[in-house]
């Protein structure tokens, strides 16, 4: 009877994904041995220490040159595109836990301090809040690493087994997490349900696509379904019928329309803290994955199917900026923002060139680091029942907190794609590289629909600065060091990626995808 060997591992390549999912594990330890009243310091010292061990592993097999490795029996590819989402999902991972950290405090554990910079005699002194905020829970950092290990698997995975069960790692946190806002609970629990039920179709598509690919190709390594498609004398209907199943299921993850039907809902109901986590990582990982399927395992019929994304893109696109412009409550409206950002990020993702790969994975790093700050921000615009949403309780903010009207200003100055920003940059890099791979019309429809998704960013900065602000309107809350330190981060880089790019670029040009 031959012996079953084991597959060899190579434990440098994938020692930041063991970090990550080791501590949460350690979580979920801490949450059922720890009293309560230890947990939050336990939870946040812990998920930070993780994401910094994770970045440091990470950097030094960055340094020894390790990528082109496959390990796990080649199911997990860590290449220079691993690396460069791997170090992005951490980097943006770091900024999420510290929002959720400010907001996790266990329910009168502190109080917030709002500021009203006029006073009600122009004095711009300091006054408690009404009520504090009630915190979600501490279980909220386990979730958030599980859902980040699975993020990371997915960029990685180098057959669509393991994708799956990488969606479902990352999936299944995201669900719970949706569901643990304190005030606004019904709401909250409404969108993780919708979630859910609309991830769980997703899901079925995805696994039906593989299925069906399997049969194609008798294999579900993404090298193997390249191989057949290169040629090969079976049915191409079992071919595109599991691609278009396959496609569904990771469009419906990076928020790209008509399968958006989910995110307004859920960027709405979620904790605004979860909504950054879910709005910047998310992305980052189901477009790090469409890459991969892409280049790796579909790019000899690239001309079959890329008319079909090529619309999808404009739908997108369209769509978001469309119903952007409708949207009375500022949290709904980032949605949709990011459904046209999605549009734009597809177009940089068919181009399937080297240039195509490095400027769509520039423009997620940009993309993740201003929506973190962004959702930072909204969190801080707060009413007694809890977090201002209403644009119209943004009238006037500059008059009370100038300072977070500012900073708020560049940050949707950024994603409206201003020069001096990282959202321009990541604009110019995406629609260069699809010029050059003849998409010219494509790169129009974008640039018109940039301009149109502009006008509802600019809404917001001339109701910020050029209204006057109701008496009875909301006050913003002092920051925690947390929330400061998030803020800060992604306004740092949000202007270093637009003045100083070329770092990053170089880091996202080392190479392509290995199978």
């Amino acid at each position: 009877m031959s012996q079953v060997e084991l597959p060899l591992i190579d434990y440098a390549a994938i020692m930041p994904v063991l970090v990550i999912l080791g501590a949460a594990c350690l979580g979920v330890l801490v949450e059922a041995f720890l009293p309560r009243h230890q947990r939050w310091s336990a939870q946040v010292g812990l998920s930070l220490l993780a994401l910094v061990a994770a970045g440091v592993a990470l950097a030094l097999h960055a340094r020894q040159g390790g990528t082109g490795v496959t390990t796990l029996s080649d199911s997990l590819a860590i290449d220079a595109p691993t690396l460069f989402l791997w170090g992005t999902l951490l980097a943006l991972g770091l900024g999420a836990i510290l929002l959720i950290a400010d907001r996790s405090v266990e329910p009168g554990g502190a109080f917030v301090a709002e500021s009203n910079d006029t006073g009600p005699a122009g004095s711009g002194e300091m006054t408690r809040a009404t009520a504090a905020v009630a915190g979600m829970r501490t279980e909220v950092f386990p979730l958030a690493l599980f859902a980040l290990g699975g993020m990371m698997v997915f960029c990685a995975a180098n057959d669509l087994l393991t994708m799956f069960i990488a969606l479902e790692v990352l999936s299944l946190p995201l669900y719970l997490m949706c569901g643990l806002a304190k005030r606004r609970r019904l709401l909250s629990q409404e969108a993780a349900v919708k979630y859910f039920l609309l991830g769980a179709f997703a899901s079925a598509f995805f696994l039906y696509g593989l299925a069906l690919l399997y049969g194609y190709a008798g294999s579900v390594k993404l090298s193997a379904i390249a191989a057949a498609t290169a040629g090969t004398d079976r049915s191409d209907t079992l071919l595109f019928a599991g691609l278009g199943l396959l496609v569904v299921g990771l469009l419906f993850k990076a928020s790209v329309g008509p399968f958006h039907t989910w995110t307004p809902d859920v960027y709405q109901g979620a904790p605004t803290a979860v909504t950054g986590f879910m709005a910047a990582c998310t992305k980052v990982a189901a477009f790090g994955g469409i890459l991969r399927v892409f280049q790796v395992a579909f790019q000899a019929s690239s001309w079959e199917w890329r008319g079909v994304l090529y619309a999808v893109a404009i739908v997108s696109m369209v769509i978001g900026v469309v119903l952007g412009l409708t949207q009375s409550d500022i949290k709904r409206m980032i949605a949709y923002s990011s459904v046209a950002h999605a549009g734009f990020l597809l177009v940089g993702a068919i181009a399937l060139t080297e240039r195509g790969l490095a400027g769509t994975m520039f423009y997620l790093l940009a993309y993740g680091f201003t929506t973190i700050a962004i959702f930072g921000v909204i969190s801080l615009v707060r009413t007694s029942d809890g977090e201002a949403t209403h644009l119209s309780d943004w009238a006037g903010l500059a008059k009370r907190s100038p300072v977070v009207a500012w900073v708020f200003t560049f940050l949707l100055l950024a994603l409206a794609g201003i020069p001096m920003t990282s959202g321009f940059v990541g604009k110019f890099v995406v629609f260069e590289a699809a010029l050059a791979d003849g998409m010219a019309p494509l790169v129009v429809v974008a640039l018109v629909a940039s301009a149109v998704a502009a006008f509802f960013y600019l809404r917001v900065i001339v109701l910020m600065h050029f209204s006057e602000p109701a008496e009875d309107g909301p006050t913003v809350s002092v920051p925690g060091a947390f929330t400061t330190a998030a803020i800060t981060l992604g306004v740092v880089v949000t202007l270093l990626l637009g003045v100083l790019p070329s770092l990053a670029l170089d880091w996202a040009n080392l190479g392509g995808f290995v199978s």
